[in-house]
């Protein structure tokens, strides 16, 4: 089978791949601007059609209640994918403008394979706990605790890691037993409907278990949060759409789970390494264009050593700057649209209306005449309370404010309506600790600590979100929990 772009304008709706009702929608290249293909544009009756599928294939099917068969056909998809790994990754650094190296890692590589945690976990997780013998009400009773699948799962996906958060949600949502209706962003519908057509077409998935459908329109994702039918609806991306998808969730009360926004701090305390901090630091904030909700943005330095930090800073940005995302030495590349371009411009602007200094870049890149880029970005002399201090750019933009000591980093850091992500530098164990217990946040690095991985929950605090997607937590995340008692 070939993953070309002229293969990948269907849907995937109870088994069978095809036509959106609303026609195609062009996808562009975000480095060129040039249109790639199309893809599926489904309408409202589209999606009511896949989660009917979906709602007929959890309460007729065995597929809840068969775990070997759910590890087989996860174990399947992973083997598929990766053996069509060259066309895939080609085709998701053309439609998402992620640099390849990238595609290594949580481009691509990385959640593909990962699905095979969540087979080993649908075969060896804990289903039944007993909870041994007791007298309530002077009656003894033997009782244990039942994990069953949570149901029809509706799953809403960003564009800036399409694999890595598709895979997130129907990974452990699969293993789990639930069926799902994906509904990807419009800005990379291939990467969830070529998944789709190899599930249609190279796995032994049941109809209906998984149902995948692109479109343009950003309706169908609040029919997922309204609709009876879905049980569960797991949803990436801003912190005031997740308000409104867990609006229309509770018209039918239905369980969610929502990992939103971030405005992470990078604390450098007084004892760190300066200029090797400055240096991680400037790089993750243009890893990917800085199109990531976990990327640190706010860098929080000593006050004594701001002006310090400030040129190692701009010397390393200096080096990264943005380029082809096809050439392997690239870190950053294309924001996914001018829309994004536009809005992370908007916020340059703004910063400089509130007192800020554009250290370095601050526009657009002059040997790039085509391709959504923008240069990686240092502002300095805000406060914490300036709003490009505070709210999310999604853009290569990194802030650097002052802090007067450990404490106030930690207050600088907790500053912020966001808990989703952080990280100290520093050389004393016990300092670090503090800090790291003090930020009220969802994971933090040491040092350049790296907590990506399968086996660990990723979410945040306060509104970052609710739940947690990954690991153990992430699988429960779809699952209720039944008590059974039986008179002894």
């Amino acid at each position: 089978m070939s993953l070309r772009p002229a293969s990948s304008s269907e849907l995937l709706i109870d088994g069978k791949l095809t036509p959106g009702g609303g026609g195609t929608f062009d996808v562009v290249n975000p480095a060129t601007e040039e249109v790639l293909g199309q893809a599926a544009d489904a309408t409202a009756a589209d999606m009511d059609a896949a989660i009917a599928a979906a709602r007929v294939a959890f309460d007729t099917t065995e597929w809840s209640r068969d775990h070997t068969l759910r590890a087989r056909c996860l174990r399947q998809l992973r083997d598929t994918l990766l053996a069509h790994g060259d066309e895939l990754r080609d085709l998701t650094v053309a439609e998402v403008g992620c640099p390849v190296f990238l595609t290594s890692g949580p481009q691509f590589e990385g959640p593909v394979t990962d699905l095979g945690y969540f087979a080993d976990l649908a075969e060896s997780y804990q289903w039944t706990t007993d909870l041994g013998r007791a007298k309530p009400m002077g009656i003894k009773n033997v009782r244990e605790i039942r994990k069953e699948a949570a149901g029809v799962v509706g799953a809403i996906t960003p564009w800036n890691f399409p694999h890595q958060i598709n895979f997130a949600k129907i990974g452990p949502a699969l293993a789990a037993g639930c069926t799902v209706v994906l509904k990807p962003a419009p800005d990379t519908p291939w990467c969830a409907a070529l998944v789709g057509k190899v599930i249609a077409e190279e796995t032994d998935f049941p109809p209906g278990v998984i149902n995948i459908v692109t479109s343009t329109d950003h309706s169908l994702g609040a029919q997922l949060s309204t609709d009876p039918r879905v049980d569960l609806v797991s949803f990436t991306g801003s912190t005031a759409t997740g308000k409104k998808v867990m609006a229309g969730a509770a018209e039918t009360l239905k369980k969610v789970f929502l990992e939103l926004g971030g405005k992470s701090a990078f604390i450098v305390l007084d004892d760190a390494d300066l200029a090797s901090a400055c240096s991680m630091a400037a790089f993750n904030v243009v890893t990917h264009a800085g199109q990531g909700c976990a990327i640190t943005t706010r860098l929080v330095v000593p006050r004594e050593k701001l002006d310090e930090a400030i040129a190692a800073t701009r010397d390393s940005l200096a080096g990264l700057s943005a380029g082809d995302p096809t050439d392997a030495g690239t870190i950053c590349g294309p924001l996914i649209s001018a829309t994004q371009r536009n809005r992370v411009e908007s916020y340059i602007e703004l910063a400089k209306t509130e007192g800020g200094t554009v250290e370095i870049g601050g526009g657009r890149p002059a040997d790039k005449a085509k391709g959504y880029f923008v240069e990686p970005t240092l502002i300095s002399g805000l406060d914490n309370s300036a709003r490009a201090a505070q709210e999310e750019i999604f853009g290569p933009v990194l802030v650097i404010l002052a802090h007067d000591g450990d404490d106030d980093a930690i207050r600088i850091a907790n500053d912020s309506p966001y808990g989703l992500s952080g990280a100290v530098w520093g050389t004393d164990p016990a300092r670090i600790d503090h800090v790291v217990n003090g930020v009220r946040t969802g994971t933090m690095g040491i040092n350049g600590g790296i907590w990506y991985s399968a086996d660990v929950p990723f979410g945040g605090y306060k509104q970052s979100g609710i739940g947690r997607e990954m690991g153990v937590a992430g699988f429960e995340e779809y699952l209720e929990s039944k008590a059974v008692a039986t008179p002894a």
